[in-house]
């Protein structure tokens, strides 16, 4: 069940949007105040959150300053105030909608599920690494070669993910050993190369994406696009 953090000082409007979202199958928390929400935020997981701007303690720009240090949160900003600098404010401290009251729940609620809905594809995407032809997929472990999904050995996607999280970088045969592997692992520079060599061939023509460095290691240097994002 997705999860949403209302806060605001005035109970009768925290009341009418927990109806609305409670009955589109939200839960929904409480806050009365900036503070409040913030702590909420440091303790808990929301997948959005709902904040005044004119709140006791600490108002609703600086509680979402706050909240975006901790996580990475969507957040939908409540005011009375319509003016152009006060929504442009918002959105360059990281809100991604801004609602003047007084507002429609329903309104409210078709924003609040738009933004929920892109921030979960935002995820979704970043659980992939594209490099050309050449996919991983994180959550599920598998590897694809222009479409084609490639069988690797635990070992040799754990190596593989691990130069993707690396690309660019220069690492040694010991440094993979050591972060791969573990520091305990009873080997030697050998067990690297086998494993480079296999997962070679495995990545048909996207092979050359790890390059052998000499008398070091390796790097893993992609010809085209791609980049880590989680």
């Amino acid at each position: 069940m997705k999860r949403i953090l209302v806060a605001d000082d005035e109970e009768k409007i925290r009341e009418v949007i927990k109806e609305y979202a409670q009955f589109e199958g939200y839960e929904v928390a409480e806050a009365e105040n900036g503070m409040e929400a913030v702590e909420m935020c440091r303790q808990n997981d929301f997948d959005a959150v709902v904040l005044d701007v004119m709140m006791p303690k600490l108002d609703g720009f600086s509680a979402c300053k706050e909240i975006k240090k901790l996580k990475d949160i969507p957040v939908l900003m409540l005011s009375a105030r319509g003016e152009e600098y006060d929504k442009l404010f918002g959105f360059e401290i990281g809100i991604d909608d801004y609602v003047v009251k007084p507002f429609s729940p329903k309104e409210l609620m078709a924003r609040l599920n738009v933004i929920i809905s892109r921030n979960n594809k935002a995820e979704e995407k970043k659980d992939l690494l594209e490099y050309g032809g050449l996919v991983i997929d994180i959550p599920a472990r598998n590897v694809f070669v222009d479409g084609v999904r490639v069988d690797l050995t635990p070992k040799e996607y754990d190596l593989l993910f691990y130069f993707a999280k690396n690309k660019n970088i220069a690492l040694s045969r010991e440094k993979l050993l050591c972060d791969v592997w573990g520091y305990d692992f009873y080997g030697d520079d050998r067990t690297v190369d086998t494993h480079i060599k296999m997962l070679r061939s495995r990545l048909g023509k996207y092979r050359d994406y790890i390059v052998t460095l000499r008398s070091l290691g390796y790097k893993f240097e992609p010809q085209e696009g791609g980049e880590f994002k989680k």
